[in-house]
């Protein structure tokens, strides 16, 4: 499956590019214009936030960083652009995806590593040897505007596992993604909908995954917060109170949804799932709480776990039920983390 999008039209395609392309091409231009004139505002509101409040200098760390990303973005989109010219047009599929998927490493990598430079992030992982060989299903959660970045970086380009995602279709507002995401075997899904065809589409992604394969989820769906736990919970218990009560002990993750992994299981039944908990982002859902300081110094704690497909059971029933158990357990060490901590 290449068509990431298969109910949208060209045109809805062109006249979204047409809005979120020229804001990156400006900005970049005027950021880089007035960049001495940001940087000396950012310095003074950093002095007095220091001062007055002890904040860490954020203003002066999110101009530069605004700066990386509209020049990392305006070179990638050239870099898009360029892999599409080389790749006849784009007629030769097979080398426009290639190429493409080295990009996509290339891109998140720039993005990251200004991230752990400027805010001086660490990134500590245990486990990683069980993700290779493929296929796989990656499972991971959903904490921080952040941690997008931590499965391309830990498992797409040091692995070289060729990751299919699941993304919400929100996303396709960000340039580089819309462009790049929707050249390779990807899904932007309409959260929440329910629909019979999107998981069809999903069980459809998933299937014909090769060794050097995997399948990335977010089976939360969206970011933490407490109060989305609890109006899960609610729901959950309004139609499975047992299972309500079975994750009734969760104090960090959200309830995983299920749709999405028994579409992937159903389309790819040899898969084996890998489970990917980090903890360190918590607490980092917004840019207020960035802007706050949150980030700086942070040490980010991230585990792997691979469960054999053999030892994935069959039922619908039984899955759902595995699955709890996978995500209550990954709760636990989230919580054994946050207390090291």
């Amino acid at each position: 499956m290449t068509s990431t999008s298969v109910d949208e039209s060209r045109s809805k395609t062109v006249l979204r590019r047409l809005k979120t392309i020229p804001p990156i091409l400006i900005g970049l231009l005027l950021v880089t214009a007035l960049l001495p004139v940001l940087l000396i505002v950012a310095l003074l509101v950093d002095a007095v936030r220091a001062a007055t409040q002890r904040k860490p200098w954020m203003a002066l760390r999110l101009v530069v960083f605004l700066w990386i990303y509209l020049i990392v973005d305006t070179c990638g989109l050239v870099a898009l652009f360029v892999i599409w010219l080389l790749a006849g047009f784009g007629h030769n599929k097979k080398l426009m995806i290639d190429w493409t998927w080295h990009f996509q490493q290339a891109w998140v990598g720039a993005l990251l590593r200004a991230v752990r430079v400027l805010f001086g992030l660490k990134i500590e992982d245990e486990g990683a040897e069980c993700i290779t060989p493929g296929p796989v299903v990656v499972l991971i959660r959903h904490a921080s505007i952040v941690d997008n970045l931590l499965p391309s970086y830990l498992v797409a380009a040091r692995e070289r596992v060729r990751l299919r995602y699941v993304l919400k279709r929100e996303l396709l507002s960000e340039p580089c993604l819309d462009v790049g995401g929707k050249r390779l075997p990807n899904y932007f899904v309409r959260r929440g909908t329910g629909e019979e065809a999107e998981r069809d589409r999903i069980e459809q992604l998933a299937s014909g995954m090769g060794a050097e394969d995997g399948f990335l989820l977010y089976p939360e769906g969206t970011r933490f917060t407490e109060e989305r736990r609890d109006r899960a919970l609610e729901k959950i218990s309004e139609r499975d109170p047992q299972r309500a009560q079975r994750l009734n002990d969760l104090e960090f993750l959200l309830p995983p949804k299920v749709g999405g992994l028994l579409a992937v299981l159903d389309g790819a039944p040899q898969t084996d799932v890998v489970l990917m908990i980090h903890q360190g982002f918590d607490g980092l859902r917004l840019i207020s709480d960035i802007w706050g300081g949150a980030l700086v110094g942070r040490t980010i704690h991230v585990r792997f776990t691979r469960i054999p497909h053999d030892e994935i059971p069959e039922g619908r029933d039984q899955r759902v039920e595995w699955l709890d158990g996978l995500w209550l357990e990954a709760d636990r060490w989230i919580a054994s983390k946050s207390a090291a901590a």
